[in-house]
């Protein structure tokens, strides 16, 4: 239930996706929000390896749509972008903002920090 009664910045959190190997190393988190203009990679579904940007982020319905995911109608002719779940994809590259250079700074020094033996 908490899912569907929640406000947007709680739904942004509940829309996360984790990270490639590369930038988990980079940065020293596991996962993050998705955000428009991110790239990414399909992990699950009849849609698995393709990759593309995000377009949008739909936090009503939780979904994201890529670019270049789309299928065909019923009519054969039109084409219909495919919804996507954000826990379902792999972010492979980021789009950095002030704000979400904080937040990587900041969850990477938190595991930084727990790495450390004293």
């Amino acid at each position: 239930a908490r899912h569907f009664s929640s406000d947007s910045s709680s739904r942004r959190r509940l829309m996360s996706s984790t990270l490639d190997k590369t930038l988990r190393e980079k940065y020293g988190c596991r996962s993050i929000p998705v955000c428009k203009d991110d790239e990414v990679k399909v992990m699950t579904g009849k849609l698995k390896g393709r990759e593309g940007r995000v377009v949008t982020v739909y936090r009503k319905r939780f979904h994201i749509l890529v670019e270049r995911l789309n299928r065909l109608k019923s009519d054969n002719q039109t084409e219909a972008p495919v919804p996507v779940h954000p826990s379902n994809v792999m972010i492979t590259k980021i789009r950095e903002t002030g704000s979400r250079r904080a937040i990587l700074d900041r969850r990477g020094k938190d595991s930084a920090d727990m790495d450390r033996v004293d």
